[in-house]
């Protein structure tokens, strides 16, 4: 059992950064891939970013490659979103996600992902 807490959302203006943070509890954290979706109102989830288990890969959405960056610390069993250059189609609510499969899927809307935090709601305002 594997459970997920994000922090660092909030409110900011275009083109501003925020990072996002989540920690996990147990002790499988760093043999699980970790992603980060997000979803809009009235839009369906987004696959944002995805890191392999030892942190070696990372993999990003084309809405966010080259302004969000995906790290983890696993001794801290945390995975962290920075986002800089913020616009305001970026405004959702962020989940972080622990996916135990084998391979590392890009994209998706997440099905091969076994936990899930409770998202933290970042607005971008124009």
């Amino acid at each position: 059992q594997v459970q997920l807490v994000e922090s660092g959302g909030g409110l900011v203006q275009a083109g501003g950064s925020l990072r996002l943070s989540c920690t996990a509890s147990g002790r499988t954290f760093s043999s699980n891939n970790m992603g980060w979706f997000r979803q809009a109102p009235g839009k369906e989830r987004e696959f944002v970013a995805v890191i392999t288990r030892d942190g070696a890969n990372k993999y990003y959405g084309s809405s966010v490659k080259g302004r969000f960056t995906i790290s983890r610390d696993n001794a801290k069993n945390s995975v962290y979103l920075q986002m800089n250059s913020l616009k305001p189609e970026d405004t959702a609510v962020y989940y972080c996600a622990a996916s135990s499969a084998p391979e590392t899927v890009v994209g998706g809307s997440g099905a091969e992902y076994d936990y899930w935090g409770q998202g933290t709601q970042v607005t971008v305002s124009s």
